[in-house]
């Protein structure tokens, strides 16, 4: 099914750890990148997260925001520098002395002193965190595919329609060409006669001409190829694996087609209708860069 690159997906879990929220954010890209945001200490998880990701879509610019709050209240540890309590209590009494004054410190006025107290936070585990981290990052990535399915579908249904648009502009230019022959051979011939004025018109040079625009102005090769890459074209759309860079390949193709029917037809009807070919393969260039 066609996808778009484009959407965005949310998901959520609440573990005995942590409580997780994970968003997803995808726009156009040549390929696929993942950028993941997510808090400094869990950084030992981003490869795991964008091998997630990247198993699950194969093209796109993705940013992954990650943010992890604690399920509960956080278990920490106080550590007392008892040492360096001491020296502090040795170097104010030592003071205390060489002024003449009491010394009168108590424990909690060490315990205030720069680095006597520390809270700990407790190690955690990368292991449980990736646990209760995953089944958010499943959840975004599901809503984000299903959110790109339904962008995929609407590309499709304008890209259908707008391939029947090219197949009945190239049924125009067909129908044009076989004339364009015989116009030329008619405006030679009243050109040539103009020119001889009461004088015959010579058959033989006049029919080597008009041999020589029809090799010249021949776009059968052209119009059968154009069949072809329509038909791919439609086929690609109808595939369920990833087919924007198939489709955009095939874009290049018609339009070479098309420029050269340009330039050999010279018809100013034909050329206004290859005009109208290339707008509409522009429009159709557009919305296939939004394919995965």
């Amino acid at each position: 099914m066609l996808k778009s690159m484009t959407g965005f997906g949310r998901g959520n879990y609440l573990g005995k750890l942590k409580q997780v929220t994970v968003e997803i954010k995808a726009t156009n890209h040549r390929f696929a990148e993942v950028q993941v945001k997510l808090p400094r200490q869990y950084t030992a998880l981003e490869e795991r997260i964008k091998r997630e990701v990247l198993q699950q879509i194969s093209r796109g610019h993705l940013e992954v925001f990650v943010k992890l709050e604690d399920a509960g209240q956080p278990v920490r540890e106080l550590q007392v520098d008892k040492a360096l309590a001491l020296a502090y209590y040795k170097e104010l009494k030592e003071l205390a002395e060489a002024a003449g004054l009491p010394c009168e410190v108590r424990v909690i006025d060490l315990a205030v002193l720069p680095e006597v107290c520390q809270l700990k936070e407790p190690e955690e585990n990368m292991e449980l965190i990736w646990a209760e981290l995953l089944p958010a990052l499943q959840d975004a990535l599901a809503n984000l595919l299903e959110m790109r399915r339904l962008e995929g579908q609407k590309l499709k249904e304008d890209l259908v329609s707008r391939v029947a648009v090219l197949r009945e502009l190239r049924g125009k230019i067909a129908a044009k060409s076989p004339l364009v022959v015989r116009l030329y051979r008619e405006r030679l011939a009243t050109r040539l006669q103009e020119l001889l004025e009461e004088g015959a018109v010579d058959e033989t040079r006049l029919a080597m001409e008009v041999a020589i625009f029809a090799d010249r102005a021949n776009i059968d090769e052209e119009l059968v190829r154009l069949e072809s890459h329509f038909a791919q074209l439609e086929q690609n759309l109808q595939e369920e694996n990833q087919v924007g860079r198939k489709i955009d390949f095939l874009l290049q193709e018609i339009n070479r087609e098309v420029n050269t029917i340009g330039s050999k037809a010279n018809d100013l009807e034909i050329t206004q209708t290859v005009v109208q070919l290339k707008s509409e393969l522009e429009k159709i260039r557009e919305q296939v860069q939004n394919i995965e």
